[in-house]
């Protein structure tokens, strides 16, 4: 593995899902793969799950890894070819990103869409430039369009909740199909959020091609039709939750009417209610969530919530992730 930016990176789903897992069983079993081998995580916006969790796979394989909080420690960056810096930017990517190349053996970036035009945002031009200057194998830690650490702990997740049930589905849902119905559903929130982790876990879930996958939104709320081409997308919430094996909550803004808020339908709100119409379903969410906005209270704090096993997987990803990486060099 050379990058990672999204699934199209990963050879063989099932097999980094193993790996991790195994990681997860024996968090050290290869804690000198990484020895002598720098990591750094440059942050353009906050985190709490992806820096922590990343840190911890790094020291887990005995890498050092160092953050770097570009948004408040470092000078403004410009990203755009044949930019006339007379403004608030002060360096530029391609004198920037070649220097941090020589001071790491990886590069993680976690930058953020603007939510204000969506050609610049899809355009993935941070991620992109760093990949182009750095010179040594980047990580994505989430992009404008994308969050593929998370979305592979969530595979990860759903996996080791199959194979801990019998039979594997949790019961045979999937209309037949012997896989388990995965449903991406909306929900209500009180700001406009990106689409990166429906995005992304449209993408990663089609291309494990191991479920029977539903996404649920009201009108108006369709993804970039890239990602979900192998989804069967339902606007009917009560219809899409039938029979459902696993439910992921998750809001977005627009995307046709880009960062648009078009509805804040409190009804789409999954509570116990809803869950009535599953096959007994686990909930995932990716954190952070609006507890009574997004989910309530009875979800998270149930027994049927998967979130804090969700996050939890988060470190055997990365470290999944990074031991491909550092094995490739």
């Amino acid at each position: 593995m050379k990058n990672f930016i999204s699934v199209n990176d990963v050879d063989n789903i099932n097999a980094l899902v193993e790996q991790a897992l195994k990681y997860k069983a024996d968090p050290f079993a290869d804690k000198q793969l990484g020895a002598g081998k720098r990591i750094g995580l440059l942050f353009l916006n906050p985190s709490l799950r992806t820096r922590l969790s990343t840190q911890v796979a790094a020291a887990n394989l005995g890498m050092e890894a160092i953050v770097f909080n570009v948004d408040k420690e470092g000078w403004a960056l410009e990203f755009a070819e044949g930019a006339i810096m007379n403004g608030t930017t002060v360096e530029h990517i391609k004198d920037a990103a070649p220097v941090l190349g020589q001071y790491f053996d990886i590069l993680s970036v976690r930058t953020f869409p603007s939510l204000q035009n969506r050609e610049d945002d899809y355009a993935e031009t941070v991620i992109n430039q760093f990949i182009k200057y750095a010179g040594v194998p980047i990580v994505s830690l989430e992009s404008a369009t994308l969050h593929p650490l998370q979305s592979l702990a969530d595979i990860i997740t759903i996996q080791e909740s199959r194979l801990s049930v019998s039979p594997p589905t949790g019961g045979g849902g999937g209309g037949g199909t012997g896989k388990p119905k995965v449903v991406l559903t909306w929900a209500p929130h009180v700001k406009a959020l990106p689409q990166c982790v429906a995005n992304s876990f449209a993408q990663w879930v089609g291309g494990w091609n191991e479920t029977e996958f539903v996404i649920t939104h009201p009108e108006g709320y369709e993804l970039d039709e890239a990602f979900t081409k192998n989804a069967t997308i339902i606007t009917n919430q009560d219809e899409a939750l039938k029979n459902a094996d696993y439910i992921y909550v998750k809001n977005w803004s627009s995307y046709k009417d880009y960062g648009k808020i078009i509805s804040s339908d409190t009804d789409w709100m999954l509570n116990i209610k809803k869950l009535a119409l599953t096959n007994d379903a686990k909930v995932m969410h990716c954190l952070p969530v609006r507890r009574n906005v997004e989910l309530s209270d009875e979800i998270l704090d149930g027994t049927k919530s998967l979130v804090t096993q969700q996050a939890g997987n988060r470190v055997w990803a990365a470290q999944a992730v990074l031991s491909e990486i550092v094995k490739s060099m």
